[in-house]
């Protein structure tokens, strides 16, 4: 198809980086195919390390896509492939031509396939399954064929509901038992009964499965495919449809518009399950969890919106708005009394996603220790609200408390803005490179700490674990070639070495009529460390290994489809930090005593348990098998049970300030003393806290060195 377009430079700005190349304007009235050409466009001309869409890549996406969609093969038949198989070195070409053949056949198919599937497993459902038959199901679904008659397809699903549902049998059966220990006059219930019991247990599953999917509309699916072509440049480019694009702007910040409250959808109806501690429905005690909500009126209407078989995505776009605008509630409480509440949306701050502190106290020593689920940032206004910042007022109030050292615990921290990064690390070194950027086309770039001002000059621990990705492996890989912190963990970190900007992709669009096309996440830009080694795929090695639950897990970027390489660059120059005394002898004191721990290695064996039922593929579905392999299994658990019961002594306490907020919010009370509970039984904590205590400083070194920020 020709098309006409008119040729502009346009510098695109991204969250973090930039990256500029000639653009065009896209107008295609169809919107599917406008967003195939502009996104192709975009990251040929955009992306790091853009790949050649070839035969090849056509194969990937192929591949990856019918994966995506029907994972388990209980859809699609044999047949269905053969048909879709000449699209397999041809969507390439439709990439190129901003065609959609491929997707339209499929999704067509998927549709009718799902339909049929849903007669398939009510039928299966009514009748009774035999749980003395011998035979077991393979869940490895990668070496499964598609079906090639409705008879096999049947059987796969009868395989499939059979394992549901002796599952649930197994669990009210082992309740029952239980029940009658406690009780000898409880009314036991047959086999017969808990069997059925079991298969409407199942059948619940699927109905809200298949609720949730009937729900999902062309334009889901299209996104699964469109996101089927872009990951194939490498694992962390992704689509955001508009919907999506305003998840990831609230994750990143920590803040929503709206009236404070998570909802979810059961059966047609939707539902509260949690009320966000400080939001708008909290403040106004009149909305419940569990209360469901009927009908949405907006101010500036007269008539009030059924949500009732609403999909989830439509409802929460009716019930959100901006601060200060006020919605109507019709509420069907949990008593089941109908009510109206009337709600003046605010900013909403989710809080478990910000940096929190507290203290612990060791031999007449005091501690702070920081927890930083993320680096977040507010994507309109950076300096609005930050983790920099939020992690700077808690150090200075550590400080305050007479803090002797520091535990920044960046465990299953996935990353998030890169001046975050720079601006934190600027908060324990003198001015100094933080990190190297590389870009496709603006080249190597140093970003430094140009402060020579410390606000922390004490001695510094950061914890880490395998999901520490991204920005967190940029902090604790710069502290350690500063030699300024020592860092426990994982073997290595989780081995992201990208960056990725968020491109709106409405920008290019003059065609109002097409609507919200979203956003794309790119990958523009790999970091490297001070010494010039990239945390691709390698992550950052702790200094002191200690394992976890994930440490025989396939978790990290080099276990992901499609990872960039790891490659090094020219070292920036650096001065290590002279502050400590004995370094390598507290590394060498920590490494003995996690080697000689007996708990550390019940953790050991805990994770390559966890390894080896992972790789199990294979279920009976022979009940009394089904027991015998459970019960056996629960006994091997219970010798871990001791890692839960762990108690390190210490005890942690929050910060004045909290303590202050805890007299008005109880929930934001009740969050702390479950934190500072797990980090009483936290062995890692308790070993960082250790090294805290071990490390010396060199006040001579470090005295001409630092001036106090505040």
């Amino acid at each position: 198809m020709k098309r006409n377009y008119k040729l502009l430079v346009l510098v695109l700005l991204f969250a973090a980086a930039s990256c500029s190349f000639t653009t065009k304007t896209f107008n295609d009235p169809n919107k599917d195919k406008t967003l195939i050409e502009l996104i192709t466009y975009v990251l040929q001309n955009g992306h790091y390390d853009a790949r050649e869409v070839d035969d090849a890549f056509s194969a990937e996406v192929y591949k990856d896509y019918l994966n995506a969609i029907d994972p388990l093969k209980r859809y699609f038949y044999a047949s269905d492939v053969e048909e879709f198989q000449k699209y397999e070195t041809l969507i390439d070409d439709e990439i190129k031509n901003s065609e959609i053949n491929f997707f339209d056949l499929t999704h067509a198919r998927l549709v009718e396939r799902m339909a049929e599937a849903e007669g398939m497993y009510r039928e299966i459902l009514k009748q009774p399954f035999d749980f003395n038959a011998k035979e077991e199901l393979d869940t490895d679904y990668s070496k499964r064929g598609y079906a090639t008659d409705k008879e096999e397809m049947k059987e796969r699903w009868r395989k499939q509901l059979k394992f549901s549902a002796i599952s649930n049998f197994y669990d009210i059966k082992k309740e029952q038992e239980r029940e009658l220990e406690n009780d000898p006059g409880y009314a036991a219930k047959s086999d017969v009964e808990l069997e059925k019991e079991a298969r409407e247990l199942t059948l619940n599953s699927l109905e809200e499965y298949f609720d949730f999917s009937s729900d999902l509309e062309r334009k889901d699916w299209f996104s699964v495919y469109v996101n089927a072509i872009v990951e194939e440049f490498d694992p962390h480019t992704f689509y955001f449809a508009p919907q999506d694009k305003d998840r990831f702007d609230m994750a990143m910040s920590g803040k929503l518009e709206g009236i404070g409250a998570r909802l979810q959808k059961k059966n047609d109806n939707v539902k509260i399950v949690e009320v966000i501690s400080g939001g708008p429905a909290w403040r106004g005690e009149e909305v419940e969890v569990g209360d469901e909500i009927i009908k949405v009126k907006q101010e500036d209407e007269k008539e009030a919106v059924s949500v009732v078989g609403m999909r989830l995505d439509d409802a929460v776009n009716l019930i959100k708005g901006p601060k200060g605008s006020k919605v109507t509630l019709t509420l069907k409480k949990v008593d089941g009394t109908l009510k109206e509440v009337e709600i003046t949306r605010d900013v909403v701050e989710i809080e478990e996603t910000y940096a929190k502190a507290a203290v612990v106290e060791k031999d007449a020593r005091k501690y702070g220790v920081i927890n930083l689920p993320k680096f977040y940032f507010d994507m309109e206004n950076y300096s609005e609200r930050n983790a920099a910042s939020d992690v700077k007022k808690e150090i200075i109030r550590l400080k305050k408390e007479g803090m002797d050292g520091l535990v920044l615990d960046l465990r299953n921290n996935g990353g998030g803005s890169l001046k975050t990064v720079v601006d934190i690390a600027g908060l324990f070194i003198k001015e100094g490179p933080i990190v190297q950027v590389k870009s496709k086309l603006e080249g190597q770039e140093v970003l430094k700490d140009n402060d020579p001002s410390i606000l922390w000059d004490g001695p510094l621990v950061i914890l880490v674990n395998e999901l520490s990705a991204s920005a967190s492996e940029i902090l604790a890989a710069a502290m350690q070639d500063y030699k300024r912190a020592v860092i426990i963990g994982s073997k290595q970190t989780y081995g992201k070495g990208t960056v990725q900007n968020v491109l709106d992709l409405n920008r290019w669009v003059r065609n109002s009529d097409l609507g919200d096309l979203g956003a794309l996440k790119i990958t523009t830009q790999k970091f490297y460390r001070v010494n010039g080694g990239s945390t691709q795929l390698e992550g950052v090695k702790s200094d002191v290994v200690v394992p976890d639950r994930y440490s025989f897990i396939d978790i990290g970027e080099k276990d992901m489809n499609n990872p960039l390489p790891w490659d090094q660059i020219q070292a920036a120059s650096f001065k290590e930090w002279e502050g400590y005394i004995d370094f390598e002898e507290t590394l060498s004191n920590s490494q003995k005593r996690m080697a000689n721990n007996e708990h550390i290695d019940l953790i050991r064996e805990n994770a390559e348990w966890i390894r080896d039922q992972r790789n199990n593929t294979i279920y009976p579905l022979n009940f009394e098998e089904y027991r015998r392999e459970m019960e056996q299994n629960e006994e091997q658990a219970k010798r871990f049970d001791k890692i839960s019961e762990y108690e390190s002594n210490l005890t942690y306490q929050s910060l004045p300030y909290e303590l202050d907020l805890f007299a008005v919010d109880t929930v934001l009370a009740e969050k702390r003393k479950r934190w500072h509970k797990s980090l009483s039984s936290d062995i890692y904590m308790e070993e960082a806290v250790h090294v805290l205590e071990d490390m010396k400083m060199n006040n001579i070194k470090k005295s001409g060195m630092a001036n106090i920020k505040n």
